[in-house]
C-alpha cells in the first residue's frame, strides 16, 4: 500500500471509532476526545487528493498542520508535533531503526509541549514501548516485526488503565481513573494497527 492508502485507512479507523473514543474520554476526560480525532480526521482525508505526489515528509509535516489547526482541545498540538517531528526525523526509505530514533525525538518533543513523561497514562505510554520495540529489532525487521509492533500498540494502550493520570483532566479524578483506558494512548494504538493491518495485506 503506498503511504496515501495507509493514511486514508488510519483516519478512517478513528472516525469508525469516535463512539468508542468519546465514551473513554467521558470517563477521564471532557467527553470530545472522539469528536476533536474525527475532525481532524476527516480533515486529513479531505485533502489526501492535494497532497497526491507527495513524499511521505511532506505528507506528515501537512498532516500535522492540519492537526494543528483543526483538532481542538490538547488533542491537536500533541498529535500535530507527533506528526511534524517525525516529518522533519525520518528518511525517505525509513527502516525499523530509523522510525524507532524518530519516535525517540518525538517522544522527546511532546514531553517538552506538554511537560508528561511515559508513565503518566498518556500516549506516550503507547510510544515509548514502540520506540524500544523498533530499536531493539533487526535491522531488516524481520517477518513478524509487524505483528509485534501491532500487539505491542493494543497491549500498551490497555496498560494504561493501571496508570494513574498525571496530566490532563484525568489527573483530577485520583483513583477514580484507575481502570480507565487512557483516549489519546487508544487512539494511537488505533492508527499504528491500521498502519500494521495495511502493511501485512500489502
Amino acid at each position: 500500500m503506498t503511504h496515501t492508502e495507509l493514511i486514508r485507512a488510519a483516519t478512517q479507523t478513528l472516525i469508525d471509532h469516535v463512539d468508542e473514543l468519546t465514551a473513554l474520554d467521558q470517563a477521564i476526560g471532557d467527553g470530545d476526545h472522539g469528536l476533536n480525532m474525527r475532525r481532524g480526521a476527516q480533515a486529513i482525508q479531505a485533502r489526501l487528493a492535494e497532497w497526491q505526489g507527495k513524499t511521505l515528509n511532506e505528507t506528515l509535516k501537512a498532516m500535522g498542520l492540519t492537526c494543528m489547526s483543526t483538532i481542538g482541545g490538547s488533542s491537536g498540538p500533541v498529535f500535530g508535533t507527533l506528526l511534524v517531528t517525525l516529518a522533519n526525523e525520518l528518511p525517505p526509505q525509513p527502516q525499523p531503526a530509523d522510525l524507532s530514533k524518530a519516535l525517540a525525538a518525538s517522544i522527546a518533543a511532546l514531553t517538552r509541549l506538554g511537560k508528561a513523561e511515559v508513565g503518566q497514562k498518556t500516549l506516550l505510554d503507547v510510544l515509548a514501548p514502540l520506540q524500544r520495540l523498533l530499536g531493539e529489532s533487526h535491522p531488516a525487521g524481520g517477518h513478524d516485526l509487524v505483528a509485534r509492533t501491532r500487539q505491542c500498540a493494543l497491549d500498551a494502550a490497555q496498560a494504561t488503565a493501571a496508570m494513574d493520570a498525571a496530566r490532563g483532566r484525568a489527573s483530577f479524578l485520583g483513583d477514580r481513573a484507575l481502570g480507565h483506558v487512557d483516549p489519546g494512548s487508544r487512539s494511537m494504538a488505533l492508527i499504528v494497527v491500521s498502519i500494521c493491518d495495511g502493511l501485512s495485506a500489502a
